[in-house]
């Protein structure tokens, strides 16, 4: 049997925003430790790795490691059935082709109750090794979400370059170019507001602007992002 109750049920729905347009399928490993999903986009180009630890539910049961291959635009579709303050309970039965979803109001007056079948996925699993990187950047995630979004009007790449100088973000296309630059804020109040680089050497790199645009749909779920570049 396995069950995850989740009282903030909105989260779980903007985890779901957050991966859906990069991945279409992919099957959510269960343990005792949590929910974990690894899958990349259609052309290989991004990985997406998730982990949702057992104790950030509110109740969660596994009594044996279980694989539910799951159509993520379909679970999708089910969350926005949920009202954004419903609790959210998944169930599945070990050997069962189906998962549940519960949606119960807070005052008890609502319960809906959705199945949906599950999938058989041929997955592989790929290890992501321990990499020492030349450079890492942590930034409110809201900034860089605002900088891929401007940028993107200009462009279809990005190129990230960052220096003992600070962090610039430059596009070129048709209309023009886009710079925008960040110097590293030494003091700052709160930690998620800041701008850290962590610098061994200069990089350089260039991106298709669509992968960190659609990896910006994660910003509701952390007020910092990192990125980390070599």
């Amino acid at each position: 049997m396995f069950e995850a109750r989740l009282v903030h049920g909105a989260l779980l729905k903007k985890v779901l925003d957050a991966v859906k347009d990069l991945i279409n399928e992919g099957t959510w490993d269960c343990s005792a430790t949590g929910i974990s999903l690894q899958a990349m986009d259609v052309s290989h180009v991004s990985l997406v790795s998730l982990n949702l630890r057992s104790d950030g539910f509110d109740k969660f049961r596994c009594d044996r490691n279980l694989s539910m291959g799951m159509n993520l635009t379909s679970v999708s579709k089910i969350l926005r059935c949920a009202a954004n303050n419903d609790i959210i309970t998944i169930k599945a039965q070990d050997d069962a082709d189906a998962v549940n979803f519960v949606f119960e109001a807070p005052n008890q007056e609502k319960v809906s109750d959705y199945e949906m079948k599950l999938m058989n996925i041929d997955t592989e699993h790929l290890g992501i090794p321990e990499t020492d990187y030349s450079v890492v950047i942590k930034m409110p995630s809201g900034e860089f979400q605002r900088i891929c979004r401007d940028l993107s009007q200009i462009g279809d790449s990005v190129q990230i370059t960052c220096t003992k100088d600070g962090v610039r973000f430059s596009v070129s296309g048709d209309l023009g170019t886009g710079n925008v630059k960040l110097a590293q804020t030494a003091n700052v109040d709160k930690e998620e507001e800041a701008v850290i680089i962590e610098m061994q050497e200069a990089v350089s790199l260039t991106f298709a602007l669509s992968y960190p645009h659609s990896f910006t749909k994660a910003t509701p779920l952390s007020a910092q992002v990192q990125l980390s570049m070599s």
